[in-house]
């Protein structure tokens, strides 16, 4: 029968949620601005019109709790470990093996990237990985010849995908365990709901895989901001290298044969013949055209430092120059009247000036002419637009950023504290076997990593400030506020009651995929936290008037929330997708509409037999 209608604070409750979902979803009203708001509503509302829950005046400081929640705790120490991560580059090893293995397989490697991406993202925050994944992927693409619009949409997508099957998976996940838990039922450990996510998993990266590339049409990338401009850069050879005695065959094998020699020079002006059998001697310089990220890994990989002229090497070799931590990459562009203008930078005191080490050198050609190639180095008289290439300290780029005399470019790169990768990778995978194996709760495993990677100078103070995401902390809390006005209120129980009256008689596995589908299509329009917060008390509450295991009805809930498939703004990783691949909005409904459609499908089918809710289809 239709259910008794509500009281005045509910209905209050009702509207003030419906209103920020509203303002959630539009793109000129920050989210934080909304959350900010809907607390002070609910702070305000509640002291001036008191409401009694089971006998007890409700508290107003009960809505600012959210600020000490264990799932939103859990959540920001997880970032800052995926930031340690980040920070000490322990997972590109990984994508760079796998990019050159592209060129050998194409079709197996770029299954291997999906299950590599969404095997990840069961375990570590979804925006920094695909922020690492998509500048390796365009230009294996490039270099392939492959189109990258077929490649980077389904990477993004696979990793949403595997975020699902962990309780750490995503900071929806632990906030839908929070919630539930705070509401009664048993805490989910990490992996109890693998199975159902991996069912509907697999089926969603076959599609990945095989029909969504077909689906998209070939968009061209913007140039500037997905390929890194090749610089022309200087090795001398050392005395204790790598390279000192061997043959240029051997040092190109060590670099797996991707550095390109331009040439070799020996003494003053003896030019060398780039023979696979030349050996090199100490004081040979080799001069090398590539990326800013592969002339770093040649570095590391040869031993030698990037050259910036006679006097820079010099400072270099003496240890006097750069701190072996803290370092930063930046590309910085000659103005025309520049006191660079005109110069060359063995004679330019740039290094007495900035306190920053010149690296190499990009001199852009016209936009007629094949990109990534440029026809000065360091020795060369630099002129208004080159661009070069330098190492240091954060303050000291942004000093340089305040003179106004050079444009320093954005997309400045930290450079990652590669011996203290291993260690970092050690932390992080303790936190997680910790939790999986129940020896900790994640709240604490999670803390205690942080405080390891501080201790260890994994990380540091500034990067850990870095890593928390002030909009993320003020939406989950203002959701959390919410979710409680509408459940002590007897909205959530309304809501729920007037669901099960919508759907009549309709089997059970049947409401459940209408719930799941319904909030799949809300959490396109507002964030994935507040749908999870608001939808858990309201899937409870619906199992209850059923009188069923509330736990399949949770768990649709859970995987709706981070069904984000149908537009860029649905997801943090589709924005980012948006601007690497040169996509349109429109290109996310092809690929997001059939994949949401298969998702929810098989979770519609899998989840009631895995729960025995009755039969299915039959």
């Amino acid at each position: 029968m239709l259910p008794a209608a509500p009281d005045a604070h509910a209905i209050a409750c009702m509207l003030l949620a419906g209103l920020a979902l509203v303002l959630f979803s539009r793109d000129r009203i920050a989210m934080e601005a909304t959350g900010l708001g809907v607390l002070l509503l609910l702070v305000v509302g509640f002291e001036l019109f008191p409401y009694e829950f089971r006998g007890e005046r409700i508290a107003t400081s009960d809505f600012l709790a959210g600020f000490g929640n264990t799932a939103l705790i859990t959540i920001i120490a997880l970032l800052i470990c995926a930031k340690g991560l980040e920070a000490t580059g322990a997972l590109q090893p990984l994508a760079q093996a796998l990019a050159r293995n592209w060129t050998r397989s194409p079709r197996l490697c770029f299954l291997a990237t999906l299950v590599l991406a969404a095997t990840l993202s069961m375990f570590l925050n979804n925006t920094p990985l695909v922020a690492m994944l998509l500048p390796i992927l365009v230009t294996v693409c490039l270099r392939t010849g492959i189109s990258p619009s077929g490649v980077l949409m389904p990477v993004g997508y696979a990793t949403i995908i595997g975020g699902m099957a962990t309780t750490i998976g995503t900071s929806t996940n632990l906030l839908v365990v929070g919630i539930a838990a705070d509401l009664g039922m048993r805490e989910f450990q990490m992996f109890d709901f693998f199975l159902p996510a991996v069912i509907a998993g697999t089926v969603g990266l076959l599609f990945l895989w095989l029909i969504a590339p077909r689906l998209v049409p070939e968009r061209t990338p913007p140039m500037p901001d997905t390929s890194p401009r090749a610089f022309r850069a200087m090795f001398q050879v050392a005395e204790d290298s790598y390279p000192a005695g061997r043959t240029l065959m051997e040092v190109l094998a060590r670099t797996e044969n991707r550095m390109r020699v331009e040439r070799i020079e020996r003494g003053q002006s003896l030019r060398l013949a780039r023979l696979p059998n030349l050996r090199l001697q100490t004081g040979d310089r080799i001069y090398v055209l590539d990326t800013p990220e592969n002339l770093k890994e040649y570095e590391r990989l040869l031993q030698l430092p990037l050259f910036g002229g006679p006097s820079y090497g010099q400072r270099v070799s003496q240890g006097a120059t750069l701190e072996a931590s803290g370092q930063r990459l930046a590309e910085v562009v000659v103005r025309p009247g520049s006191p660079l203008d005109g110069q060359r930078l063995e004679g330019s005191d740039f290094f007495e000036r900035y306190r920053l080490l010149p690296l190499a050198v990009h001199r852009p050609r016209t936009q007629a002419e094949v990109r990534g190639r440029s026809d000065a180095d360091m020795d060369s008289v630099l002129r208004a637009g080159d661009v070069i290439l330098v190492q240091g300290a954060r303050r000291h780029i942004r000093d340089l950023q305040g003179t106004g005399r050079l444009l320093v470019l954005d997309g400045q790169t930290d450079l990652p504290q590669t011996e203290r990768a291993r260690t970092s990778l050690v932390i992080v995978a303790a936190v997680v076997v910790l939790a999986a194996f129940s020896i900790l709760p994640i709240a604490l495993g999670a803390v205690c990593g942080v405080a390891a990677l501080l201790v260890t100078r994994c990380l540091t103070w500034e990067q850990l400030r870095e890593a928390l995401d002030r909009k993320l902390i003020i939406v989950i809390v203002a959701a959390l506020a919410l979710g409680q006005s509408l459940f002590v209120t007897g909205a959530t129980e309304y809501l729920a009651q007037l669901f099960v009256f919508s759907v009549g008689d309709l089997p059970v596995w049947l409401v459940l995929a209408g719930l799941m589908l319904l909030w799949a299509l809300l959490t396109e329009l507002v964030t994935n936290n507040a749908a999870a917060v608001l939808g858990v008390p309201i899937a409870i509450a619906i199992a209850r008037e059923l009188g069923v295991d509330p736990e399949p009805f949770v768990l649709a809930v859970l995987f709706a929330s981070n069904m984000s498939y149908l537009t860029p703004m649905g997801y943090q990783t589709n924005l980012l997708v948006l601007s690497a691949g040169g996509y349109r909005f429109t290109d996310f409904f092809r690929v997001g509409i059939p994949l949401q459609l298969l998702v929810w499908l098989t979770l519609s089918i899998a989840l009631p037999l895995l729960y025995d809710l009755g039969p299915v289809l039959g």
